[in-house]
């Protein structure tokens, strides 16, 4: 079984903890978590980028000279593509980029984030995370005893906290997110990942 450090919030170490194989301790797939990246890319795209075509310009009703005897190509309308002004061919329209990958392989592919991270040591596991009010100070702090700032952070929480959440939001690089929230884009783009010990609970049995 793969095992992990546990810190207190002042960053110093508790315990260890003994994980499980079956979420934690797999053999990752990088094609599958390659493929879930590229769905969670596209799936953010909004798709709303647009161009005109020669139908849609104003403009460009007469025929700019007659069809013959001027020593010019010929030419229909000042709005041809080739045209200043004219419109643009092949050119993008509003568009949805989403596409569903099977469920199955999107869990291989949390399974497979999580596990590199436990493989590479860039999880570590909090015992608990309360804050008495909403402090920037007092993640920035944590962040600092944990040697986790200046680093890109995914923070796990068993629950939704506003405190932590709002304490947290204005931090470059660090973001929180619930166990039923995660993907595995936010899981390998961070550089330390961060879980309350109640969330690894939790994540042990939404994911098993």
């Amino acid at each position: 079984m793969p095992t992990v450090s546990v810190y207190s919030m002042s960053g110093r170490k508790t315990s260890t903890l003994e994980l499980s194989d079956a979420v934690f301790g797999i053999e990752p797939n990088v094609a599958v978590m390659h493929s879930a990246v590229i769905n969670y890319l596209a799936n953010q795209r909004q798709g709303t980028q647009s161009t005109k075509t020669r139908t849609e310009v104003s403009g460009g009703g007469k025929k700019p000279w007659r069809q013959k005897g001027t020593g010019h190509a010929r030419q229909g309308s000042t709005r041809a593509p080739q045209w200043t002004h004219g419109g643009i061919a092949l050119g993008p329209k509003p568009r949805s980029y989403r596409f569903a990958l099977p469920k199955k392989v999107r869990r291989l592919a949390l399974l497979s984030a999580f596990s590199s991270k436990v493989a590479a040591g860039e999880m570590l596991v909090l015992s608990k995370l309360a804050l008495e009010e909403i402090k920037t100070k007092s993640i920035v702090a944590l962040l600092a005893a944990l040697k986790a700032d200046n680093q890109k952070v995914l923070l796990v929480l068993p629950e939704k906290d506003e405190k932590v959440i709002k304490s947290a939001r204005n931090i470059p690089g660090v973001k929180t997110a619930l166990v039923n929230t995660l993907n595995v884009y936010d899981v390998l783009n961070c550089d330390k990942f961060i879980v309350v010990k109640d969330a690894v609970a939790q994540m042990e049995e939404v994911y098993k």
